[in-house]
């Protein structure tokens, strides 16, 4: 099985929220995961991003690749801790 970390989309239209989450690659963006990691607003100044750091090395350790997205956004987290 491949495993993703990515960005799963909530909110309202043109109000956007995600939630960085643990899933197959070959699942929809919006269906069920397996874990979730983290939060991630763009919609404030600066965004807030908050990530579970123990349940990402612990998911990366398994081998979950993350996103492009997912990766700046951990390398970001990384930076302000």
């Amino acid at each position: 099985m491949a495993v993703k970390i990515r960005l799963a989309r909530k909110g309202s239209h043109k109000n956007p929220f995600y939630r960085i989450v643990v899933i197959d690659s070959r699942k929809a963006r919006g269906s069920s995961y397996l874990d979730c990691v983290g939060t991630y607003n763009p919609q404030t100044d600066p965004a807030a991003v908050t990530i579970d750091k123990a349940k990402a090395d612990e998911w990366l350790q398994k081998g979950a690749q993350p996103t492009q997205t997912v990766r700046q956004l951990l390398a970001k987290a990384a930076q302000l801790q």
